[in-house]
């Protein structure tokens, strides 16, 4: 028969021994697949970021520490290259003209290039498939191609040398794109939609505006960020077809502080950054909607 014997008063009992878990070698893998990706991030990070650190800082320098260290830190931080460059930019005046012509151009872009891919995407003759591909051709040709005829047609038009012209020749430019994107996603819209509304005794106009507009805004969205910076970094059209110095936009305003045979980086630099210091504002307010409205197009088709 046997007996429970009772531990011995005051001898301690040793905790069994927890074993340490070994990580399985898929995990070690996957641990070394994570810090080879955030490794590389940072490589990306570095690379895309120190161009903008560089410019940035020697924004700040004076033109005599600049040339006596090319690559350096700023010692004594100034801001009169900023002020200088935005006086000799005309700085606020460019920057109207700039958001002149580019809110012209999104504007026309989009309610030209939504209505035509509503009908291209709706219609499945012959002749709107011929437009559509008309269309997509005109994607493949470059625009110096058309400069000449181009500014034959504005100076007939007399068109030359105004903003309304400009904006015309940026919404031909970009309503390519806007029909391809406009027609691709129209055609993902149930059909049973349109129905509806027809069976409402709704028109093709009140459909379009009342129900398909709406649903149209993820490609908007991406369609406003592409035409914006096509429109707000080109330097080509205004240079060609805007000749008053009081109608030049920011670029352009930019690209002549430059000299073909002296390049000065403390007002080169702050010109560049002055010019795409709106963007990155206007980017950094809208960014949750758009990228809100990219991922919604993205889903949808």
């Amino acid at each position: 028969m046997s007996t429970l014997s009772k531990p011995a008063a005051g001898r301690r009992v040793a905790p069994a021994r927890r074993r340490t878990p070994q990580p399985s070698p898929n995990r070690k893998h996957a641990d070394v697949a994570g810090m080879l990706r955030k490794a590389a991030g940072t490589v990306l990070v570095v690379v895309f970021v120190a161009p903008f650190l560089y410019a940035l800082g020697t924004s700040l320098r004076t033109p005599e520490d600049v040339a006596a260290h090319p690559i350096g830190f700023p010692t004594h931080v100034t801001f009169s290259n900023f002020s200088r460059v935005i006086s000799a930019m005309q700085y606020p005046h460019s920057v109207w003209n700039t958001v002149l012509i580019t809110g012209g151009a999104c504007l026309v872009v989009v309610v030209l290039g939504s209505m035509a891919g509503y009908a291209l995407g709706l219609t499945t003759r012959g002749w709107s498939r011929w437009t559509y591909r008309l269309f997509m051709a005109g994607m493949a040709v470059p625009l110096f191609v058309f400069v000449a005829p181009l500014y034959l047609l504005m100076r007939d038009l007399n068109l030359l040398g105004t903003t309304q012209g400009v904006i015309l020749i940026y919404a031909a430019m970009n309503l390519p794109v806007a029909v391809f994107f406009y027609t691709s996603f129209v055609r993902t819209i149930p059909g049973a939609l349109r129905e509806a509304a027809e069976i409402d005794g709704a028109g093709r106009l009140r459909t379009f505006f009342s129900i398909y507009f709406p649903l149209l805004w993820p490609v908007t969205a991406t369609l406003l960020l592409f035409v914006t910076l096509t429109v707000w970094n080109d330097l080509l059209v205004p240079l060609i077809f805007l000749q008053d110095p009081g109608q030049r936009t920011v670029m352009v305003n930019a690209y002549a502080l430059m000299d073909s045979k002296i390049v000065q980086p403390t007002d080169l630099f702050p010109a560049a950054l002055l010019g795409i210091a709106p963007l990155l504002v206007l980017f950094a307010l809208f960014q949750r909607r758009m990228v809100e409205g990219m991922s919604g197009g993205a889903v949808k088709g």
